[in-house]
């Protein structure tokens, strides 16, 4: 039953281990989340400079998985190329050498006094965990929590350790035998390592149990080697199988890539290795050596770092390879078209909500031109009917509805992540802002619709409706292309421009239906035209609003007094003697409604 016990404890350690570095990386890439993802976006096709970066990344993190996750979802999301991404791929695998050299505290001493001694594992834990929750529970200043979690995560990190030890130290014997097995067994060894990796999906906590087992009795280098090189074959095996899944073509090579160089990179140092035996460089007292914590964290280090700056120049071949073992996929023009447009959302970049929301942001402003399009199209048709361009609306049509529904499945799946009050404001502007979009889309097809049962009639409208419409169009244009670069650019002028427009449209509107009445009195126009003028004019006044909500969205985001008094702070506007808000409504009235006073006049000519 002891060992029973000590399996579960060693287990339990493990399991605090990977707890803690979750939470100290989900800290750390929420203090940096944005600057990351700015940093790795701005990779050229240097691959020392991407090699650069993926080592910091992965130091800061901790974690060269994430790493990898991260790369291959700006890949998808059109951030880096491919070929961009091959240097941080080599980085990220010597970045996470860094957490073997912060467990090597594990060595530092008992006992004794000064600041080395308060860096020993069994003082730096606790002193990590107390600091952390004082800042979680009593810092009230931006950014204590994030600088909480990463301390907390720290602790718990170092309290897996000691677990860890405590455990394997009463499995001397049966670990002590297994492991003089790998002495000799090459190919156990790699494989031990590369199948725990993959179990684990670890690096670092593999590594971590190999520095447990040297802290308490020590391991010998010839033991040891092959187990390292095995854990960073299965390092990269792991994140191949999890990035693949709905991944891109170009996605599914930079795993390859990941696979391929760790193929590369073993073969290269069992070559290495196997010449200095030879040659006798690599005496037998050397290779017998015993190595503590600091040891293999060193061993690791080398296995990491040596491999990568010799095969870096090779980032060329590599990129070549995985070109032959993944080529892209042929698509017909519409699937293309739906790839281009979700090619941002990227299940990858979830885990760091302040990218994911971004991304999320981009598409929906792909969205907006898209309603755009398809609003001047359906306006288009009433005048110039073309069927190949009513059925370009449908395609459009279709595209949005798949991309709001992705969009905001996307932007929902974020919700566990999200920690911060500012990423939850976002998030439930984004959602509001696809859901104007979507609808603008609908609003257009519905013109579009209202038009064909008007040609279906066989009647048409009078060429002074024509000239009303028109002109009606013309400023609903003005207001959906206004709306448009402001959520684009997040201008908060524009925004505020957004709704002394639509109240002028609303008094437009007001005077065409007006006027579409008196000629239906006069008997210049029968029912048919009159409903369907109606409908169209409804439609647009319909857009117009959207705008006026999208805008009203915007300002809400980054001013709490409008947020959750939309509607109240709209009343008071509107009748309010806000200076810049009646200049705009009165230069865009004289504006607007002179330029239709001249158009009917060139009708009446």
């Amino acid at each position: 039953m002891d060992l029973v016990y000590q399996l579960i404890a060693l287990l339990g350690g493990l399991a605090m281990f990977l707890y803690g570095m979750r939470v100290m990386g989900d800290g750390l890439k929420s203090c940096s989340g944005g600057a990351m993802r700015s940093a790795l976006a701005k990779v050229t096709s240097r691959p020392a400079l991407g090699f650069i970066l993926g080592m910091f990344v992965t130091c800061m993190i901790q974690s060269s998985h994430a790493t990898i996750v991260l790369t291959v979802g700006l890949v998808g999301a059109g951030f880096l190329t491919f070929r961009q991404s091959i240097g941080v791929i080599l980085g990220a695998n010597v970045g996470t050498a860094i957490t073997a050299q912060i467990i090597r505290l594990m060595d530092v001493e008992s006992g004794g006094a000064g600041l080395l001694y308060m860096l020993n594992a069994e003082n730096l834990a606790p002193l990590a965990l107390i600091a952390g929750i004082v800042m979680i529970m009593f810092v009230n200043r931006s950014g204590a929590r994030s600088a909480g979690s990463i301390a907390v995560g720290f602790g718990i990190l170092f309290m897996g350790l000691i677990y860890m030890r405590d455990a394997v130290s009463g499995l001397s014997d049966t670990v002590g035998s297994f492991l003089m097995k790998l002495e000799g067994n090459y190919i156990l060894g790699f494989l031990t390592g590369a199948g725990a990796t993959c179990v684990i999906q670890s690096s670092s906590a593999v590594i971590g149990i190999l520095q447990s087992f040297a802290s308490s009795f020590g391991l010998k280098l010839c033991g040891i080697v092959a187990v390292i090189l095995g854990v960073n074959m299965g390092d990269s095996l792991s994140a191949y199988l999890v990035c693949r899944i709905g991944a891109k073509p170009e996605q599914v090579r930079t795993v390859t890539v990941h696979v391929i160089y760790n193929i590369c990179a073993a073969l290269l140092v069992t070559a290495v290795l196997a010449a200095g035996r030879t040659a006798g460089i690599i005496s037998d007292g050397l290779w017998n050596t015993m190595l503590d914590s600091g040891g293999v964290a060193n061993v690791h280090g080398l296995f990491r770092l040596v491999p990568a700056v010799l095969l870096l120049p090779m980032s060329g071949v590599f990129a070549r390879v995985a070109e032959k073992l993944v080529p892209d996929k042929p698509l017909d023009p519409e699937e293309q078209d739906i790839e281009e447009g979700l090619r941002e959302l990227d299940s990858h970049l979830i885990s760091s909500p302040e990218m994911a929301l971004d991304q999320a942001a981009h598409l929906i402003g792909h969205m907006a031109d898209l309603s755009q399009h398809n609003y001047e199209a359906a306006a288009g048709q009433i005048f110039e009917y073309d069927p190949k361009r009513s059925e370009r609306i449908g395609q459009r049509e279709t595209l949005l509805d798949r991309m709001a529904d992705a969009t905001n499945q996307y932007i929902v799946s974020l919700s566990p992540y999200i920690t911060l009050a500012a990423h939850t404001r976002t998030q439930n502007y984004l959602i509001k802002a696809l859901t104007c979009f979507e609808r603008i889309g609908d609003l257009a097809q519905n013109i579009q619709h209202d038009n064909d049962r008007l040609r279906e009639s066989g009647k048409a409208l009078t060429k002074e409706a024509q000239v009303d419409l028109k002109g009606t169009i013309s400023v609903v244009s003005d207001i959906l292309t206004l709306t448009t670069n402001a959520f684009k650019a997040d201008d908060l002028e524009r925004a505020r421009a957004v709704e002394p427009l639509e109240e002028v449209i609303d008094d437009i509107i007001e005077v065409m239906k007006a006027r579409h009445v008196e000629r239906l009195t006069r008997g210049e126009c029968d029912v048919v035209n009159g409903i369907q003028m109606e409908n169209i004019l409804q439609d647009l006044e319909r857009i117009s609003d959207q705008c006026s909500d999208l805008a009203i969205y915007m300002l809400s985001r980054n001013d709490a007094a409008i947020s959750g008094q939309e509607h109240q702070y709209l009343h008071e506007l509107h009748h309010s003697d806000n200076a810049a808000y009646r200049e705009m409504f009165r230069a865009n009235y004289e504006k607007y409604f002179h330029q239709l006073h001249l158009d009917a006049q060139k009708e009446n000519k």
